[in-house]
């Protein structure tokens, strides 16, 4: 288990099973004026979706902000060390799950940092219950689908679908350390030297976990995939946009599309050179940086 120094893992309970959190614990983050016990504002780190993910894409970035919030960071329900129901996994899910898990764990509106797949779906849960949030910070936020343009081929869903056939795919081309460094260097990565063995480690312990291939699988055959178009105009909550220019799945092109839907709420949109999808692992320091810096914006302060 990878655990920044000075956190500790939680769970709650939800009705898709137990969700676990990472949070900060103990006298590493404590001063003479603040402890940790304190009613600190929330700050909500939510990682994407894609073989091995889990709230370890945001390790090397929330400990920056302890002495200053209540850090949150779960592992979605399928992934990492949260529970992984045997189900194929569809949209209504992941946004009940995701409100579930807000309202048992921040008792205010909290601000929210999120990445890909998981940031659009952010987006629809702020349409529809906008007291939920403080304002949203989001990573190439997508729904995968946008503007009628789907991601996933026709022939691939269909052949992930077979039963036995998914799981030899996912066994050999997703849970495996070789094809999990393959994937980072050469489609997730501006700079593949910046993959370094750890990250690989993580991505491959949480994606060998019992049940893991059910939530992957559905997100490869495009079970998670939606329109973020069609909601985002309806969009309430101050909120930025970071893209890497570099992100292969979502160009910042179409994130600029996104964005000018709804140039109110979508207040900042900030593309990062030589960068891939997940800026919070390529270059943490720069995304640390920038969170803080809208954090302030957005909260007008």
């Amino acid at each position: 288990m990878f655990l920044p120094l000075g956190f500790e893992l939680r769970s709650v309970m939800t009705s898709l099973g137990k969700m676990v959190y990472y949070t900060a614990e103990g006298e590493l983050w404590q001063t003479k004026d603040t402890d940790v016990t304190e009613d600190l504002p929330s700050l909500l780190f939510l990682h994407g979706f894609g073989g091995g993910s889990s709230a370890y894409e945001w390790s090397k970035v929330y400990p920056a902000f302890a002495d200053e919030y209540r850090i949150v960071a779960p592992d979605l329900i399928g992934w990492g060390y949260s529970h992984h129901p045997q189900r194929n996994y569809q949209i209504d899910d992941y946004l009940q799950n995701i409100t579930e898990f807000i309202e048992k764990t921040c008792t205010e509106p909290v601000a929210v940092v999120a990445s890909s797949l998981t940031a659009g779906l952010l987006i629809r849960l702020a349409v529809v219950n906008p007291h939920l949030f403080k304002c949203l910070i989001l990573i190439a936020p997508s729904g995968l689908a946008d503007f009628g343009e789907n991601s996933v081929s026709n022939f691939f869903t269909q052949l992930i679908s077979i039963p036995g056939v998914n799981s030899l795919i996912y066994n050999l081309g997703i849970a495996n350390k070789s094809a999990i460094r393959s994937f980072l260097e050469e489609r997730q990565f501006a700079n593949s030297n910046r993959v370094s063995e750890e990250i690989v480690e993580a991505y491959a312990e949480s994606a060998s976990q019992p049940n893991a291939e059910y939530a992957a699988l559905s997100f490869v055959r495009g079970d998670l995939s939606f329109d973020l178009s069609l909601y985002i105009s309806q969009l309430n909550i101050p909120t930025t946009f970071i893209w890497g220019q570099e992100s292969q799945f979502t160009k910042p092109e179409m994130g600029k599309r996104l964005a000018d839907l709804n140039p109110q709420s979508v207040r900042y949109f900030e593309q990062l050179e030589n960068v891939g999808l997940t800026p919070q692992l390529e270059v943490p320091a720069v995304t640390i940086g920038l969170i803080r810096k809208f954090l302030r914006l957005l909260n007008g302060n």
